[in-house]
């Protein structure tokens, strides 16, 4: 039987075009499972008492269980349409953690990139939260690390912003800049709740130098189980240095929270690639309240981590953290150890394995 060619074109070019679909534009699931095995020698009750010690299973030991669902669109001309939704789970229970206890309560945007930068309107991280993750030697664990005192002081108010508009801008030079400005408000009053946080990094190949601040207002008409909208303000200052398989970072922090601590935050350590498999890392943090340097806190960490596989990682981490006066830097920030600790010597420590997909 003869085809014509007017009919092999036409089925050419259809099956050009579905090729064409197919290379501009994905959709990819992801997600990160992760769970431990932790002890503390203390932990604090409901009246902010020593409760004894814990021993227990614990979700996300050295970093957030979650998944998402990413795509991206080329629209030609150097743009791309972008989106992203991203919820935690808590792998000893099967509900929500690190999401603020809402459905894809990590993140929810769409966005639009080009060599104009990239805007993004939605549920996103503030850029003083991503500036901090970039200079913590310890990556943001949940147990011993910078994210803990972030918890400690401020909860998760900038950490998951929702209704928020940001810009980045392309890198000049080294340089990349961004901004942020989440629209709270309530009827009559459309400052409550209003956050707004900018950075700004130099990167080159082996130095990383960032700064950025943030300043939210108190209320708002967003409901969340954790209080997104704790009144404080956020400035920082870090930096990062790699010398092959060393990378070495330092910090400084400022949470100025409304009716609380007006906390300094000095921070240190590094991270060693002894193999492909095996690396260690640790910090350092200093916290000083200058409304009452009385109350302070050093908290200290060290960890490893064994790479079975580029996707499955073993690892075990230890910490002990030192509290004076009304200081109460804790731990961790997951469903075992609440994330305040009682004054004095706290010390702890996990296992655990993490699997990505």
């Amino acid at each position: 039987m003869k085809i014509s060619k007017m009919k092999l074109a036409t089925s050419a070019i259809f099956v050009a075009m579905a090729s064409t679909s197919h290379a501009q534009s994905s959709v990819t699931l992801y997600g990160i499972a992760g769970a431990a095995i932790q002890f503390s020698s203390k932990t604090v009750n409901a009246s902010g008492g020593n409760a004894g010690k814990t021993f227990a299973v614990a979700d996300a030991g050295n970093g957030p269980s979650l998944f998402g669902i990413q795509g991206v669109e080329d629209l030609g001309s150097g743009m791309k349409a972008e989106f992203k939704i991203e919820s935690g789970i808590n792998m000893t229970n099967g509900g929500f953690n690190s999401s603020n206890g809402n459905f894809f309560g990590r993140q929810a945007w769409v966005g639009l990139e080009g060599n104009f930068g990239m805007v993004k309107a939605g549920l996103q991280f503030s850029p003083f939260f991503t500036a901090l993750y970039a200079s913590d030697p310890r990556q943001h664990s949940e147990f011993g690390s910078g994210l803990v005192l972030y918890g400690d002081n401020v909860a998760v108010t900038g950490a998951f912003n929702s209704n928020a508009v940001s810009y980045t801008s392309p890198k000049l030079a080294g340089f990349q800049g961004q901004a942020m400005l989440a629209l709270g408000g309530k009827a009559g009053d459309f400052s409550a709740g209003r956050q707004w946080s900018t950075s700004l990094k130099y990167e080159n190949a082996s130095l990383m130098i960032n700064a950025a601040f943030y300043d939210g207002n108190s209320g708002g008409t967003v409901q969340t189980p954790v209080p997104t909208t704790v009144a404080f303000e956020g400035r920082t200052v870090g930096a990062a240095y790699t010398f092959g398989p060393l990378i070495v970072k330092a910090s400084f922090v400022n949470y100025k929270v409304a009716h609380s601590f007006n906390a300094n935050v000095y921070g240190g350590g590094a991270k060693y690639q002894i193999t492909p498999f095996v690396d260690v890392n640790g910090g350092v943090w200093y916290t000083s309240d200058r409304n009452d340097t009385s109350n302070h806190s050093v908290l200290a960490a060290v960890g490893t981590d064994y790479y079975a596989s580029k996707r499955t990682s073993l690892y075990a981490q230890v910490a002990v953290v030192n509290n004076h006066g009304a200081m109460n830097t804790g731990l961790a920030v997951n469903n075992v150890s609440f994330i305040r600790e009682v004054s004095g010597t706290s010390v702890g420590g996990n296992i655990g394995i993490r699997h990505s997909f």
